[in-house]
């Protein structure tokens, strides 16, 4: 892979991380087309990921400032509340790293055809949720948990996680910039887990990889990039409810992916 390969891989990782569309399904289409293990690539993986995890600290500094600030200052408050609803939306993704880890990543090499067949899926999710008339209610903690099994439910190549998660919470009548806000912070501590989890057991190596530094540097600075733009863009489209789109673009990709494959 080189520094233009993974600029490219990198630019379509910030991008469907948060825009609901699979971001893994994607890395699976383009590595095809540049010939390259991009999703097999744990290192390549891994820096890409934190990439995107710096774009939704960014974007999401002040609600995090906040929320640390109201967790400091009582442990029975709202934010010490809203932690705990993100902390219980993550045990089904936690459940499935821990115990069917090897599992999800067999599906990693299935074929574009899985992937097109999952995208058709996200795009079903996606255009009833353009149905669902939001109720402007608050998330609930049974909400939470529902959006957390959605999530889990994402690891399939092709199943878009913020599509999954951002339609279920629509589909819950919940308001649809809180939809949008929870769906990008309850990432957050999964994605640094298993990238913590792959430093300690010496998995992440940039030499081992066989991908130059400066072409890491590259993928991280287009998944970052891209991924600032695209969550600020994606609260904006949720809001505004225009996801159909997305429906349609998954369609069309998806059916793309099961003929190709």
């Amino acid at each position: 892979m080189d520094w233009l390969q993974a600029l490219v891989l990198g630019i379509v990782q910030g991008l469907t991380e948060f825009l609901p569309v699979s971001s893994s399904g994607h890395l699976q289409i383009f590595g095809a087309l540049f010939d390259v293990d991009a999703g097999d690539n744990l290192t390549f993986a891994v820096v890409v990921h934190a990439a995107t995890v710096c774009s939704t600290i960014v974007v999401f500094w002040p609600e995090l400032a906040a929320l640390f600030r109201g967790c400091c200052r009582s442990w029975h408050g709202e934010e010490m509340n809203y932690v705990w609803k993100i902390a219980l939306s993550m045990i089904p993704v936690a459940i499935v790293g821990l115990f069917f880890k090897e599992r999800v990543e067999e599906l990693f090499s299935s074929g574009l055809v899985l992937v097109g067949s999952m995208l058709l899926v996200t795009a079903v999710l996606l255009a009833f949720a353009c149905r669902a008339r939001s109720m402007g209610r608050r998330i609930r903690y049974l909400d939470a948990f529902i959006i957390g099994l959605a999530q889990a439910c994402a690891v399939f190549p092709g199943l878009s996680r913020s599509g999954a998660t951002i339609a279920t919470g629509l589909l819950l009548k919940i308001k649809r910039e809180s939809v949008a806000r929870f769906s990008f912070l309850m990432v957050l501590v999964p994605i640094l887990g298993e990238a913590l989890l792959d430093l300690l057991k010496g998995e992440f190596s940039a030499s081992a990889s066989g991908i130059p530094v400066v072409a890491l540097l590259a993928g991280f600075a287009g998944a970052f990039v891209s991924g600032v733009f695209a969550c600020r863009w994606m609260i904006d489209l949720v809001k505004r409810g225009r996801l159909i789109w997305f429906a349609a673009y998954c369609v069309l990709v998806g059916v793309l992916s099961i003929v190709l494959g």
